[in-house]
């Protein structure tokens, strides 16, 4: 590999005036005329073709980040080579299709928000609509971040490649490594005149309202995707999408259980013992249902496809209403009278306590129990 620093006899950091200084004067000591034979002649060629290289800027700065004109890629011990070009070598060529000024037209970001909805709008789906506050294209300079008619101009610092190279010393000698240019953040433009709405960025916060449409079956922690309506991306890019979770809010009356929805209903004790048809309103609207006589408190029946709907799916999850059977707590004379004269009439004057198993409270209660030793 060609050192055409060490050739020349002079530091990297050396200046065009020290280089063409040194060149000059190991001319003149191996110059032909002045010193004769093979050996002098190669050491002149070689002088010659150093300064061929360090004297151009353009294929000075080429060497320096790890090109040789005349010899390929530099990378021998003490001499400097581009890191950039290693991670080519290793990856195809990915790291170089990084680099390079970047576009300020960007992809915007996805967006999420939370909505709550209440358990009629969870079963049956409905629209509603949501606040957002986004960025979004701004309307004076449509993305490009100028003010009109005003243009850019190529970046002092980066001379448009939107990088900078930096020489590091490591143990593998000097280390050329790149990175974005602070000046234009990597753009290789300087925009002169940005625009005073967005600040050159192409986009504006601002708070809409859009129209949801929730489908029917939605749970806590459902997410629904609006394409399109996340942010607008830096320079007008393409905007991200938008995702609402929704969150149900309690029911004062339904409980939500999966699909299935569950109320308990109160019964007279006297309707409960001779049996009754109760009417009571659903989210479907007023509902009969039968008790048999001689319900008992605790007793559950199930109403057909008066659940949630299936998000997925046809159909609909059911009602499940639980009896409560209400014991009177006050009684007038005439009433006790007649409750003494019931409880006579079956025997039940002096009635002995009996003792029943508590139940285990369905599959993970026996669950439990098996853990405890029950």
């Amino acid at each position: 590999m060609n050192d055409y620093y060490a050739d020349l006899g002079v530091s990297r950091e050396a200046s065009s005036e020290e280089i063409k200084r040194a060149y000059r004067r190991k001319a003149r000591t191996l110059h032909p005329d002045v010193n004769p034979g093979p050996e002098a002649e190669q050491e002149f060629k070689r002088v010659s073709q150093a300064y061929d290289v360090l004297g151009d800027p353009t294929k000075k700065q080429q060497y320096d980040m790890g090109a040789d004109p005349y010899g390929g890629m530099t990378g021998s011990y003490g001499q400097g080579f581009s890191f950039s070009d290693i991670m080519d070598a290793f990856f195809g060529g990915a790291a170089a299709s990084s680099r390079g000024p970047r576009s300020r037209v960007q992809r915007g970001q996805d967006a999420l928000i939370r909505v709550d909805i209440d358990l009629p709008t969870a079963v049956f789906g409905a629209d509603k609509e949501v606040v957002v506050d986004t960025a979004v294209l701004c309307e004076t300079c449509h993305g490009d971040g100028k003010q009109p008619g005003t243009g850019t101009r190529t970046c002092d610092i980066c001379g448009g490649r939107g990088e900078v190279q930096q020489v590091q010393r490591s143990f593998l000698g000097q280390v050329m490594t790149s990175r974005p240019c602070t000046a234009c953040h990597g753009f290789g433009e300087i925009i002169t005149d940005p625009c005073f709405d967005c600040s050159g960025n192409g986009r504006v916060r601002t708070r809409r309202t859009l129209t949801l449409a929730v489908p029917a079956g939605v749970d806590t922690g459902t997410r629904i995707q609006l394409a399109g309506e996340g942010e607008v991306g830096p320079g007008g890019g393409t905007p991200g999408d938008l995702y609402v979770e929704v969150q149900v809010l309690p029911h004062e009356k339904f409980q939500r259980r999966g699909d299935d929805l569950h109320c308990v209903v109160e019964v007279p004790m006297t309707a409960a013992a001779l049996g009754t048809v109760l009417e009571f309103d659903t989210l479907d609207g007023p509902t009969q249902f039968t008790v048999k006589s001689g319900a008992q408190s605790g007793e559950v029946t199930t109403i057909r496809d008066h659940g949630v709907t299936h998000l997925r799916g046809s159909g609909r999850g059911d009602l499940l209403v639980t009896l409560r059977v209400l014991t009177p707590t006050k009684l007038d004379g005439e009433q006790e009278e007649l409750m003494r004269r019931l409880a006579e009439i079956r025997g039940e004057q002096n009635p002995s306590a009996r003792v029943s198993h508590v139940e285990s409270g369905g599959f993970f209660g026996k669950l439990r129990d098996a853990f405890l030793g029950k």
